[in-house]
């Protein structure tokens, strides 16, 4: 199994694909202003959800399966 799929499938990883996508989030509401904010937002969105529902969109290009369980167990 690749070693970042396996770091981000991890607590650590999600805590920091949490956090990441809450900043972005927050950068995108707070800071930044108009169009280029809302898309900033919405990017945070990705990595926040993918934390919160464990799973990992960059694991299929490393050629890893999607969720995070499977990706712990190593299948």
């Amino acid at each position: 199994m690749n070693p970042f799929c396996t770091f981000m499938a991890s607590t650590a990883g999600r805590i920091i694909r949490v956090v990441a996508g809450i900043a972005l989030v927050a950068l995108g509401l707070l800071v930044l202003k108009g169009t280029v904010g809302i898309v900033v937002a919405v990017v945070g969105l990705v990595p926040l959800v993918a934390g919160l529902f464990d799973f990992c969109v960059f694991a299929p290009l490393f050629g890893c399966p999607l969720s995070g369980p499977k990706i712990r167990a190593g299948k």
